[in-house]
């Protein structure tokens, strides 16, 4: 093992498997949590793409009582975190005017995007903290430009980035004197298969100019903005907000 362990949430898919890949280049060892069953066919082809330095583990990010158990489990096979990527999370189950959004839909993609998050983070800093320093360690929160620019259609997902965007904030201060860096990475408009849906929709505006890049992001875009905060480049930088998403949120005339 690299003595460089880092615990990617829903690092079996989209942008999580982009990360994955940026780190376990760079010579980081990689621990996926997901959901999904091991020998689901985005879990196995994810770790074969990985190589032999990536392990997954099963878990429910709304299953609190078991965050103990999944670091513990990690640190036996793998070592001590030294990078969390808090990137799991779900998009909006229906889209749809916000007056008519129903409580058990906010109530899943908080219990998913921001206390499921919160937690692991929470259990992941402690122990990171107790430990003397021997690799640059981070906490990375992939958010979206959602955090801040508003979708009426999809109004719980945008609260729930915006919240997880708080949340680096919190970790960024309360972190920063035990030399762990701590940032807010926002995707914008990515091609993965939570943008599958809308890919027409999308496309046609991409085109049109709302993105001064002219084109999708890809997973591998977030991987390479993650990849030198992981390695401790950006580490006095701790608390930035990196706005990955090809000029979407600049504000234009």
């Amino acid at each position: 093992m690299s003595g460089r362990v880092a615990l990617i949430t829903g690092g079996q898919q989209g942008i999580g498997l982009g990360i994955a890949s940026a780190l376990v280049e760079a010579g980081f060892d990689i621990a996926i949590a997901a959901e999904a069953a091991p020998d689901a066919p985005a879990v196995t082809a994810a770790l074969e793409k990985l190589g032999g330095n990536a392990r997954y583990f099963r878990h429910d990010m709304r299953d609190l009582d078991r965050i103990p158990a999944l670091v513990d489990d990690v640190e036996a096979r793998m070592g001590p975190v030294t990078t969390l990527v808090s990137n799991a999370g779900v998009g909006a189950p229906v889209r749809g005017d916000m007056l008519d959004l129903k409580p058990e839909n906010l109530d899943f993609v908080l219990s998913v995007n921001l206390r499921g998050a919160f937690f692991l983070a929470q259990e992941t800093a402690r122990r990171m903290a107790a430990r003397e320093a021997q690799t640059p360690r981070s906490i990375i929160f992939i958010t979206s430009v959602s955090a801040d620019m508003v979708s009426v259609e999809r109004a719980e997902y945008c609260i729930s980035k915006a919240g997880a965007a708080m949340m680096a904030q919190l970790f960024a201060a309360r972190l920063a004197a035990d030399g762990i860096s701590v940032f807010d990475v926002r995707p914008g408009i990515i091609e993965t298969g939570m943008t599958a849906g809308v890919k027409d929709k999308y496309t046609a505006r991409i085109k049109a100019g709302l993105v001064p890049a002219a084109r999708w992001g890809t997973p591998a875009d977030i991987g390479a903005a993650v990849l030198p905060l992981a390695e401790g480049r950006f580490a006095f930088a701790t608390g930035t907000v990196i706005a990955a998403d090809g000029g979407l949120s600049i504000a234009r005339l």
